[in-house]
């Protein structure tokens, strides 16, 4: 009788079980823990929005990159923009339209439509951007 004895073949194909199992199992793990790829602005300028969907709320989170903006009406017609990310945590901030002022939930730091830190932890300014209107496009521009 010539060919593989049954002892190999049994051990290989144990061998070839294991190996699967272990990756079935380690590469999902390996996936969650590394970064998503998130792509990065490809420019200094990114199109943030539209004048009509700031109509009702009269702000917006967008994406700059890999970081969130935010863009806020201060008055009719008059759009400013600042890094979303907290200066104290790196919380992302929202705009409370009652009190017409950008605010972190995490710690309650409130910052005024400059972006400047007003009340609470944050211990500096918000990043501020340059908004361009165009039509009915609004750009976000660093620096």
């Amino acid at each position: 009788m010539s060919g593989l004895p049954r002892r190999s073949f049994v051990g290989g194909f144990l061998a070839a079980s294991v190996t699967a199992l272990a990756a079935s199992v380690f590469y999902p793990v390996l996936r969650f823990l590394s970064p998503p790829r998130i792509p990065e602005a490809t420019g200094d300028r990114v199109l943030a929005g539209k004048v009509s969907e700031l109509a009702g709320d009269g702000w917006k989170i967008f994406p700059f990159g890999s970081e969130p903006g935010i863009l806020v009406e201060a008055s009719s017609g008059q759009y400013r923009a600042y890094s979303a990310s907290c200066t104290h945590l790196g919380c992302t901030v929202q705009f409370d339209p009652p009190s017409k002022r950008i605010w972190c939930a995490c710690h309650n730091g409130w910052y005024d439509l400059e972006g400047k830190n007003i009340a609470g932890p944050p211990p500096r300014p918000l990043t501020g951007y340059k908004v361009q209107v165009v039509g009915d496009e609004i750009f976000v521009t660093r620096g």
